[in-house]
């Protein structure tokens, strides 16, 4: 199209001059004849703004999911866990707090742990026991502001246990109810070993949202796990002879001494994806031979599956937008097709093919943008309300959606990644452009003659 100069000179107007975008406008708004071609347009639309929506909620509950279980299991189970080598921890207390001086580390926390079957009122199950003191309960706030039931005043001198909601539900005991605790690694005797059985009143009931957690785990004062699991070694005192055959059970107990053994230590950092520095700073500066053990290596099978599910899922539902985006080659084709006389008029009045091929790109890609926008505005909403929808939609069909026993946590967990909607965005605009290529290119070939011959 050209356009004339005070001179009187024709000048052809540049490229996405205000004619190109009235053109493409024009083609984009519907008019009776043209019904059909704006009813494909506005579906194209609607499957671009469901494909971005899809992506962009399924990807932040993915995210969600990954950072909920990595709060959740972290919050409990350090990033390292520090074992020793010589396989009797005695010496746990200095060994944790010279890891507490470590740069980059937050805290230490010793602990006993041993397996054993729970009895309540109602069943038996398997447990795991873990013996913990009130000052590391203190350090460890997700466990500390789980308590639903009781609470964890003179938890050292309580003799009680802490027992996870569902695992309560399960045995059928509440505050103040006895568990009975059964370790088949009791007391030697001539015949083999005799079972380790005890009963704890019930102190705490905690919920921690995590199913594993909730109904697995059993929680009791440090030295009472310790006693319990015969983590301990009678020492002579230093200076003091051995008391004979003939003493008393007070003489005996006064020369010796009780030294408590721990399991491990749970090392907690700042940054838990710095393992590898901070594991040769551990090793450094910490004179005492310890094995590492973090939670990378702990959890690798199921966090690397998580992070291939992310992939694939991604890949697949990508694939509604590469549709969307087929569609908008569809429609752009029925739009040149129709247009095929006002391409010939167009040309004949002086626009190039590049204008012309612009108007059809713009067009598409006007396309592409609004279902894009649109697609990004829903998804975000859906996302940031997630839950309230999951336990909407439970609710009218009666059926358990994303239940906890299956997915480990008692909620839908989403997390919006800005990163990853921007990329989702991309991707879209992307596809949408050039989408628009080969039917704009296909509109700049048409020949003015040809298409006017039979007008």
């Amino acid at each position: 199209m050209t356009e004339t100069t005070a001179a009187g000179a024709p000048q052809t107007a540049g490229p996405f001059s205000r004619f190109e975008w009235l053109i493409a406008g024009r083609y984009l708004r519907s008019r009776r004849r043209d019904t059909f071609i704006s009813v494909i347009s506005a579906l194209t639309l609607i499957g671009v703004a469901i494909g971005v929506a899809t992506l962009i909620v399924v990807m932040s509950v993915m995210n969600g999911f990954r950072a909920e279980l990595l709060t959740k299991i972290l919050g409990l189970n350090g990033h390292f866990t520090a074992y020793p080598i010589d396989g009797r921890f005695v010496d746990y207390d200095p060994t944790a707090t010279k890891l507490e001086t470590v740069d980059g580390v937050l805290y230490a926390i010793p602990y006993v742990e041993g397996q054993a079957l729970a009895s309540g009122q109602q069943e038996s199950t398997g447990v795991s026991v873990r013996g913990i003191s009130a000052a590391s309960i203190d350090k460890l706030k997700l466990l500390q502001a789980g308590a639903v039931l009781g609470g964890w005043d003179q938890w050292d001198q309580s003799q009680g246990v802490a027992i996870g909601q569902r695992l309560a539900e399960k045995l059928g005991v509440t505050i103040g109810d006895p568990v009975t605790i059964v370790n088949p690694n009791g007391t030697n005797t001539p015949f083999g070993k005799t079972p380790q059985i005890r009963s704890y009143p019930v102190n705490v009931i905690f919920n921690l949202g995590m199913v594993e957690f909730d109904s697995f785990y059993v929680y009791m004062p440090m030295q009472a796990a310790q006693t319990y699991f015969k983590l301990f070694d009678d020492v002579l005192k230093p200076g003091v002879a051995p008391p004979g055959p003939d003493a008393t059970d007070a003489q005996i107990d006064a020369a010796y001494e009780r030294q408590y053994q721990a399991t491990a230590v749970e090392v907690f950092i700042d940054d838990p994806d710095n393992i590898r520095m901070m594991r040769e700073r551990i090793q450094a500066e910490v004179e005492r031979p310890l094995i590492l053990y973090d939670w990378q290596q702990r959890n690798e099978t199921f966090f690397s599956a998580l992070q291939v599910e992310r992939i694939v899922m991604f890949t697949i539902l990508s694939m509604i937008i590469l549709v969307a985006a087929f569609n908008i080659i569809s429609s752009l084709v029925m739009l040149v097709k129709d247009k095929g006389s006002d391409i010939a008029v167009l040309r004949t009045m002086g626009a190039t093919r590049g204008s012309i091929m612009r108007i059809f790109s713009m067009t598409g890609t006007a396309i592409g943008v609004a279902g894009t926008l649109l697609g990004v505005i829903l998804g975000l909403i859906v996302a940031s309300n997630a839950e309230a929808l999951r336990a909407f939609f439970s609710n009218l069909t009666n059926v358990p959606i994303f239940p906890p026993e299956v997915f480990f946590l008692s909620s839908l967990p989403s997390k919006i990644d800005v990163t990853e909607v921007s990329i989702v965005a991309g991707l879209a605009l992307g596809l949408s452009f050039l989408a628009t290529l080969y039917p704009a290119w296909r509109a700049a070939q048409y020949d003015p003659v040809e298409a006017l011959r039979y007008e």
